[in-house]
């Protein structure tokens, strides 16, 4: 079983950040959170000029029992078809990636297909039996067993840390998985001990009536499995999806490496809570990119005492949110790299 260990960023120099951040020629927090995540990312790299270096996003896929449950208007094959979406091009988070200069990486963590060679995809998958490939219907049993657990949560690590070595220290999180938000509303309504109603949404577009039954169903396998909050690997196993965990596996690597981690919507804030649980100083090295449209995220995000920098009224996943918002991010390091002092612009200071 991997032992992640992340410590809180060194803060010898936040006086010393703080004091540059307010010589620049602004009145003291004219650049509002600009000037926190300045300050933040200051402390995480342990530097007073930071970089931001060969940003990437990755983008874990993976298929959900659940899904034949009717829990989504989408058949499962669209997780699968998303993917080849993405290989080709034609995605919203291709787009943003392209426009934002961040290297995009697909990871197969477990898609209920067998997708040809290509070098754009990462065959990382977890639950290969020759039976099943995706996690099982947690209606009935856990979605995955605790060794698939560790799997995809090691080998998330792995996939972050591959990202560090060949030079990256921000990275962007996004995930495609057909039912994902159910996996997701159980995530969050077990561990932190809300009611599902308050947790669950239309996910890919559910009506009145679709989203009554989802709620039941959702609400009958967390009373199936009646599983403590305290407990979050097995509530992972038992509720997660391979992408999920994957992510969060990912979450918890980078932060190890004193890497920028940029959360996206619901999804992957279900996997930073379950990473929180883990390792509490995981949220040190997160910047919260977006309110999603989605009906539990704004909760969930209060929960972790987060405070996400957009809220466009977004609910697509992909990591869409977490690159459109990396531009604010460079803005702040930018500000604190070559934006003028009073004294170095020759400006008088209030008096």
């Amino acid at each position: 079983m991997q032992n992640f260990q992340i410590t809180p960023p060194n803060s010898s120099l936040k006086l010393a950040l703080q004091q540059k951040i307010n010589q620049k020629t602004k009145p003291l927090g004219a650049l509002g959170r600009l000037e926190e995540i300045a300050l933040q990312i200051g402390l995480i790299q342990n530097t007073l000029t930071p970089t931001l270096n060969k940003p990437a996003v990755l983008v874990f896929a993976g298929d959900h029992g659940i899904a034949t449950n009717g829990v989504s208007p989408y058949p499962q094959a669209v997780t699968a078809q998303m993917v080849l979406n993405f290989l080709a091009g034609g995605a919203a988070i291709n787009v943003f990636s392209k426009q934002n200069n961040m290297v995009l990486r697909v990871i197969d963590a477990g898609v209920n297909h067998v997708f040809e060679l290509h070098a754009d995809l990462i065959n990382a998958k977890i639950g290969i039996d020759n039976s099943q490939n995706g996690t099982a219907n947690f209606i009935h049993a856990p979605a995955m067993s605790q060794t698939q657990c560790q799997q995809a949560l090691t080998r998330g690590a792995s996939l972050a840390k591959a990202e560090k070595s060949a030079g990256s220290n921000v990275l962007a999180f996004g995930e495609m998985g057909i039912a994902n938000t159910s996996s997701a509303s159980c995530l969050m309504s077990v561990l932190c001990a809300l009611p599902v109603e308050q947790c669950v949404g239309r996910g890919t577009g559910l009506d009145d009536v679709g989203l009554a039954k989802k709620t039941e169903i959702l609400k009958q396998a967390i009373a199936h499995h009646a599983l403590p909050a305290g407990d979050a690997l097995h509530v992972l196993a038992t509720f997660g999806g391979f992408e999920i965990a994957m992510m969060a596996g990912a979450m918890l690597g980078a932060a190890e490496e004193n890497m920028v981690l940029l959360i996206d919507g619901f999804i992957a804030t279900s996997a930073l809570l379950v990473a929180s649980k883990l390792q509490p100083n995981i949220l040190h090295y997160c910047v919260f990119a977006h309110c999603s449209g989605e009906a539990g995220h704004k909760r969930l995000l209060e929960y972790l005492g987060a405070k996400p920098l957009l809220d466009l009224g977004m609910r697509l996943g992909e990591g869409t949110g977490a690159v459109l918002a990396y531009p604010l991010v460079q803005a702040a390091v930018n500000f604190l790299n070559d934006m003028a002092s009073f004294e170095s612009a020759s400006i008088s200071e209030k008096t």
